[in-house]
């Protein structure tokens, strides 16, 4: 599947060997194995190695994701430790500038071919950047909104009250250089109430975002389903299918 189509992304802890197991079969468009927050520092190094077997063994039935560290030595470790042949893309973190998708695209460069990447833009900073960043690099293929660390550096709460402006600004940005932008405006945590997860859903395509990440399982469904066509607009385009055939 091509990353202007993916729905859903589900993320998993690259030290979660029990989640792993199960992570294609969730029903995700993508999967992302995550070296960032989901790992205490004491265990980068080992999370590497275990995310390398893991991005091995699932990249044959999903599109893998490879969150990396935004932090320059960790950095470097990460992407040393990849296998970058077998990655969709690599999620850069806390991106605020266009330099920073550059530096990172010139160090992937320097092990292989080309790899994607995808901008996380999750701080004030990032926000105002936004069309700098989505202009960055060719290798750039997307842009992520992280409402939780935004709203946690603003010191508002996640929700979409605190959260349009920069969610649309974002999306935005994204979509002005023919970018997907993932995101919702406001916070991924919910993971009981689908209903109200529906609902951010339904915001977040209101105003442009053409997916989201996923925390848990249960996520995913309402997330395909939100973002996918509706009944009206697939019978819509049956329609015009139909018109288009019996004009000719």
């Amino acid at each position: 599947m091509r990353l202007n189509a993916l729905r859903s992304l589900l993320f998993v802890p690259a030290t979660s060997g029990h989640l792993l197991a199960k992570a294609a079969q969730r029903g995700a468009d993508a999967l992302v194995v995550d070296l960032e927050d989901a790992v205490p520092p004491a265990r980068k190094q080992e999370a590497r190695s275990l995310a390398a077997e893991a991005v091995a063994r699932l990249a044959g039935e999903a599109p893998v994701l490879l969150r990396v560290n935004a932090e320059p030595e960790w950095l470097a470790q990460d992407i040393a430790a990849a296998p970058l042949d077998r990655l969709a893309a690599v999620m850069l973190p806390k991106v605020e500038s266009a330099q920073q998708v550059q530096a990172l695209a010139a160090a992937l460069a320097r092990h292989g071919p080309a790899v994607p990447i995808v901008a996380l833009v999750e701080t004030a900073r990032g926000v105002v950047r936004a069309a700098e960043i989505a202009q960055a690099h060719p290798s750039l293929v997307a842009q992520d909104f992280g409402a939780e660390d935004y709203a946690a550096e603003m010191s508002v709460a996640p929700l979409p009250l605190s959260l349009r402006w920069p969610a649309q600004q974002v999306t935005t940005c994204a979509r002005a250089w023919q970018l997907p932008c993932w995101g919702l405006p406001g916070s991924v945590a919910e993971t009981e109430d689908m209903a109200a997860f529906g609902a951010l859903v339904a915001e977040a395509r209101a105003l442009g975002f053409t997916g989201t990440v996923c925390i848990h399982p249960r996520q995913v469904e309402v997330a395909n389903a939100g973002f996918g066509p509706t009944a009206q607009e697939l019978d819509w385009a049956r329609r015009v299918v139909a018109a288009e055939a019996d004009a000719r």
